[in-house]
């Protein structure tokens, strides 16, 4: 069914309120019973609502709960069956959800096995509840029922859930001035349509762990040079996560191709950012200041090229310096040696000099990396260390 509103100032955009019920919380192990939409757009509020046979028993306790039974899915259509109709109701529209990673995530999992990609851009009321009304202590769907005096057809079902969401929704205009309601539905809302050849999935490639970054924008042009020790992580921030800052959404908003390299630590990621920052020179970066005391070279203070090894969890990551020269890292010391081989002669790094000077004073361990890539057998880590610094 559908009806005319008023069109709200928050947004000039097709929304849809969704709510599910499923068998449990686990995506991977658990499949949805019922979808509720509440659709909002230019020809006025449409409702549809379905109920959806999981092909697995439905908990005691969730029948209790919701009221759906295993009797009364037996007979409904399965997702798969549903999957076509349903994303063209969904693609292209703001995905409003109460708790909305619980809901996009089922939703995501579903259509992914359906062969659909489903990424819409997320907006959670309860995010938006905590940024609106900071001096409130619960912003679950009761308290929000109860705060806002919204009217529930039901409890526990897909499509009232959803409607309650809806009745929310239209409160807040009367509740908050437009310009404050506006900003914060746009910092609170995550971005999953992305541009150029970044997806979620190519983001769920990125290291879990350590390592450096690159955005880049139009025409590949250099945005932004970082690193992180959860770089994964990090760039869910950055592409998809809250906005905290006008610059945030600028920068979100020109981002078309992501790079990065795992650095296995902490060390390795300074030495990589401050090269890349150097080399790429991008525009949302700062370039390091340079002052007259800074040297232009610097005499190095080792025999030849060292090597110093940070771990993160159980791989290893060997990093060559040479002549205040950063040339990467690899897996073991006879790859290290083979990076340093092929390595040709490049200029003094100044950032290379700065970060690694003041960490080799507090006692970083190296080694010299021998042509075979083995360190002198009468040479431990430490004893090295103290033959060198």
């Amino acid at each position: 069914m559908s009806e005319q509103f008023s069109p709200q100032p928050a947004l000039d955009v097709p929304i849809v309120f969704v709510d599910l019920e499923t068998t449990g919380g686990s995506t991977s192990e658990h499949r949805i019973t019922e979808v509720g939409v509440v659709e909002v757009g230019p020809a006025g509020v449409s409702r549809w609502s379905s109920l959806i046979d999981p092909q697995q028993p439905i908990p005691s306790f969730i029948q209790q709960l919701t009221g759906i039974t295993n009797e009364m899915v037996r007979g409904a259509p399965t997702f798969e069956s549903i999957a076509p109709a349903l994303f063209e109701r969904l693609n292209g529209k703001l995905f409003v959800a109460h708790n909305a990673s619980f809901d996009r995530g089922f939703l995501r999992g579903e259509f992914r096995r359906a062969g659909l990609a489903f990424d819409p851009d997320v907006l959670c009321t309860v995010r938006l509840s905590r940024a609106l009304f900071p001096a409130e202590k619960r912003h679950g769907l009761d308290a929000l029922v109860e705060r806002h005096a919204l009217v529930p057809a039901d409890r526990h079902r897909a499509l009232a859930d959803a409607d309650l969401i809806w009745q929310f929704w239209q409160r807040l205009p009367a509740l908050v001035p437009p310009e404050v309601l506006r900003a914060q539905i746009e910092r609170t809302t995550r971005r999953y349509r992305l541009a150029g050849d970044i997806t979620e999935d190519l983001l769920d490639t990125a290291p879990p762990g350590c390592g450096v970054y690159a955005l880049y924008g139009e025409g590949d042009a250099p945005l932004y040079v970082g690193r992180s020790v959860r770089v994964r992580q990090r760039l869910r921030s950055h592409l998809t996560g809250e906005r905290r800052s006008s610059k945030d959404i600028r920068l979100a908003q020109q981002v078309r191709r992501v790079e990065w390299c795992a650095t296995g630590g902490e060390l390795g990621a300074m030495l990589a950012e401050a090269q890349w920052i150097a080399t790429l020179r991008p525009s949302q970066n700062r370039l390091p200041r340079v002052t007259k005391s800074d040297p232009a070279d610097a005499p190095w203070p080792f025999p030849g090229a060292i090597v110093f090894e940070e771990r993160e969890d159980a791989a290893r990551a060997f990093h060559v310096v040479d002549r205040w020269r950063y040339l990467g890292h690899a897996p073991s010391l006879a790859l290290a040696a083979q990076l340093h081989a092929s390595a040709s002669a490049g200029p003094f790094e100044l950032s290379t000099y700065r970060i690694l000077q003041s960490h080799l004073a507090r006692g970083l361990r190296v080694m010299p990396l021998g042509a075979s890539g083995e360190a002198p057998r009468s040479n431990s880590a430490s004893s090295a260390e103290s033959s060198f610094v």
